[in-house]
């Protein structure tokens, strides 16, 4: 069966670190008209808010472009990230203009791009899945399971 690929997505994104920095994850929400198309959740490791915040915007554009979409909406709650993006500030670091420069490159990918800044409460998907990304991140999972502490006590072969 041939599935029509999707001309326009909307992503929701949000990155949380705790601390400054601190554990860091992602959370990214892709929707299209009609509901949801994909939820990602990843630590990303040791890392600043803004950084996190980079990095969901980094994987929300792959995952968009991966899908096929041609138009996409960015929703994020970082004023931060979405004045840099339209050019009200500056990007003065040096760790977010690496990343500022991979986001513009990117760029290229999209015939159409909006970005929203909003609030707290409509981002609530991605605030969700960047702290479960944070609280899975020393949990290895196997499936639906996952090892949540493992002394050598108990060899592997019996998991």
């Amino acid at each position: 069966m041939n599935q029509k690929k999707p001309n326009r997505l909307e992503i929701f994104i949000d990155g949380a670190a705790r601390g400054n920095p601190g554990p860091a994850g992602i959370g990214v929400v892709v929707t299209d008209g009609s509901g949801l198309v994909k939820e990602v959740a990843k630590y990303i490791g040791e890392a600043t808010n803004n950084v996190a915040e980079y990095t969901a915007l980094i994987f929300g554009m792959e995952e968009v472009r991966n899908l096929g979409a041609k138009e996409l909406v960015i929703n994020t709650d970082s004023e931060l990230l979405a004045k840099q993006l339209g050019g009200e500030y500056k990007v003065k670091s040096q760790t977010l203009k690496g990343l500022y420069a991979k986001v513009t490159k990117m760029l290229d990918s999209f015939n159409e791009i909006r970005v929203n800044h909003i609030n707290r409460e409509e981002n609530k998907g991605a605030d969700r899945l960047a702290n479960k990304a944070i609280d899975n991140a020393g949990k290895k999972r196997v499936g639906k399971s996952f090892i949540l502490k493992h002394k050598n006590s108990v060899p592997d072969s019996l998991f």
